[in-house]
């Protein structure tokens, strides 16, 4: 009985060590993820910035106003493309958050079940070791009548 829980102990402790490589797995993946997501914000802050300050200022010739306003169309264009990339980046982030926590839950409640497997070996043992100890004193309390 005793060998049984060891070995499911043992099996338990192993389940709880490749979830915790999971969930340092998904949580770097994240992290890197974060990281994207923040250059993608930089960006989108400095064509914002570029769009701003791009625009014709005084009276210019009608080609360069023509220009000016194409550079600024255009900048306005890729920070659109970069809003549509972030949106689907952070959907993304999101199931990778989903998949973490997850992970995350299933690796505490492993833990748990470990703990519990752990604690019942431990009782499990104390019974045998106070069965033994009450055995020793039977015996011990039987030879010293018989003398």
């Amino acid at each position: 009985m005793s060998m049984k829980r060891e070995q499911t102990i043992a099996s338990l402790g192993t389940l709880v060590q490749l979830r915790s490589l999971d969930v340092d797995r998904l949580q770097a993946d994240l992290a890197s993820q974060e990281a994207t997501r923040v250059r993608y914000q930089n960006n989108l802050a400095r064509l914002s910035e570029l769009a701003t300050s791009s625009g014709a200022t005084g009276a210019l010739p009608p080609a360069l106003a023509l220009n000016c306003g194409a550079y600024k169309q255009n900048v306005m264009a890729m920070a659109d493309l970069h809003r549509t990339d972030l949106a689907l980046h952070e959907a993304n982030m999101a199931v990778a958050q989903r998949k973490l926590s997850d992970a995350w839950t299933k690796r505490e409640l492993l833990g748990k079940v470990l703990e519990q497997q752990e604690s019942a070996l431990s009782k499990e043992q104390d019974r045998i070791v106070r069965k033994r100890e009450d055995d020793i004193a039977t015996q011990s309390w039987m030879a010293g009548r018989a003398v």
